[in-house]
């Protein structure tokens, strides 16, 4: 700012000492003509600088800066700042870049990022890999026109594409299970990631297959096993020896024990295979509620005060035998885990808009909260010692949990240690029914 006001003060000099000297000269009339040269002049040294600033902002990066004095110098010189800062940030940007691109090639997983328009602005090796594409072919083209598997369609058009990712199998890469997932990315792009689940899925189908393999081959020994101790008890019937009578019981009960848990991992296995959905029947609730109220009074033997509560609608779709599994678990859980004396309670109630739930309700020991996320999964105990004594076998809220999610309903669990637990299974609208 200094350097203009100099720049104008010393033209404005100039142009008063021209317009003197033509005064003294010429009189008025030389002093005007002389002030206008003077102007005149210094115009002619702005555009020609201004023609020079045109110039050099047309040549290429790095031409050095024109020199002038004066204000003109002072702006080249700040040009020739923000040049050299912009080329600092252009570098670093473009390191950051780089970095970026070597990161996500480094990764895993294919990464691929998406315009507005859903065409393909870069992607990884892994994501070329995965997706059966060539990225000096495929840039630039929409990825909609690339994989036309209608469920990745509708997979990018559903407006909560951020939750769960699609499991997805393309044409281009046959054979191949992926694993896909879509999130907002800057300025309006969005991030695909992309994940081989190939060698995974085939894991878990060999597990699979194991268990429900071994537990067949268990099951034939075992209940004959089972039936030779039944028969020698009925043998001893009479008056067995207390020692034998004992044995044999204590056999009984841990061959019944091992059978239940066959019949368990068997159901498990079922429910985990890639099964049709389960049949759309009409399940009278009433009836279904009856049956789990008196299976777990039997089980109680007379030990809790079990009740049930009945309010909401009439009708239930799905699976009758899947559906009243799920239930007696979580009723069967409650009273195993209730001291004798407390009180178990089945609720059927209306839930939210017009959907349903099944709670059971129970005054027992409770669950620690940490212990919540887990009670899913297999073979988890809380206390192994009291399930053992409790007699379950560890995959009931597993069982739980896969029946629920195959009639797109969700289990719910309120627990506190001493107070007692509730148990819910919450179903939505469409599988009810008045």
């Amino acid at each position: 700012m200094n350097a203009v006001l100099r720049e104008l003060l010393t033209a404005l000099a100039l142009a008063a000492l021209a317009a003197l000297g033509g005064w003294f000269a010429a009189g008025e009339r030389g002093a005007a003509i002389m002030a206008l040269a003077a102007v005149g002049i210094f115009f002619l040294r702005q555009l020609w600088l201004v023609v020079r600033l045109i110039h050099w902002a047309r040549c290429p990066l790095g031409t050095p800066t024109p020199s002038a004095s004066g204000a003109w110098g002072a702006a080249f010189e700040a040009l020739h700042q923000r040049g050299r800062l912009a080329s600092a940030e252009r570098e670093q940007a473009t390191q950051e870049l780089d970095r970026f691109r070597r990161a996500a090639e480094a990764l895993p997983d294919g990464v691929m990022i998406l315009d507005g328009h859903r065409a393909i602005e870069w992607m990884n090796l892994h994501a070329e890999a995965c997706l059966g594409l060539k990225s000096s072919v495929d840039t630039g083209s929409r990825i909609t026109h690339l994989l036309r598997e209608p469920e990745f369609l509708a997979y990018l058009d559903s407006p909560d594409h951020r939750g769960a990712p699609l499991e997805l199998h393309t044409q281009r890469n046959p054979g191949r299970s992926l694993q896909v997932q879509a999130a907002p990315f800057a300025a309006g792009r969005t991030l695909l990631l992309v994940r081989d689940v190939t060698q995974l899925q085939k894991l878990a189908t060999m597990r699979r297959d194991f268990v429900a393999n071994v537990s067949h081959e268990l099951k034939t020994p075992l209940t004959v096993t089972l039936g030779f101790v039944e028969t020698a008890q009925d043998a001893l019937h009479d008056a067995p020896p207390p020692e034998i009578a004992r044995y044999l019981q204590t056999a009984a009960d841990q061959a019944r024990r091992m059978q239940q848990l066959i019949d368990d991992l068997l159901t498990l296995s079922a429910l985990e295979t890639d099964a049709p959905p389960p049949l759309e029947d009409r399940i009278e609730v009433a009836a279904l509620l009856e049956d789990v109220r008196q299976e777990i009074s039997t089980l109680s033997g007379g030990r809790h005060r079990i009740a049930l509560e009945s309010a909401g609608p009439a009708w239930l779709l799905g699976s009758a035998r899947e559906l009243r599994s799920a239930f007696a678990n979580l009723a069967g859980n409650a009273v195993r885990y209730t001291p004798q004396g407390g009180a178990v309670t089945l609720q059927w109630s209306v839930d939210g808009t017009s959907g349903a739930r099944f709670a059971v309700q129970d005054n027992g020991i409770g669950i620690a909260r940490e212990h919540l996320p887990r009670l899913t999964e297999r073979f988890y105990r809380v206390d192994r010692g009291r399930s053992r004594e409790a007699g379950g076998t560890g995959l009931g809220l597993a069982i739980v949990k896969h029946v629920l999610e195959r009639h797109q309903a969700v289990l719910q669990i309120n627990s506190e240690p001493g107070r007692g637990s509730v148990f819910s299974a919450v179903f939505p609208p469409h599988r009810v029914q008045s």
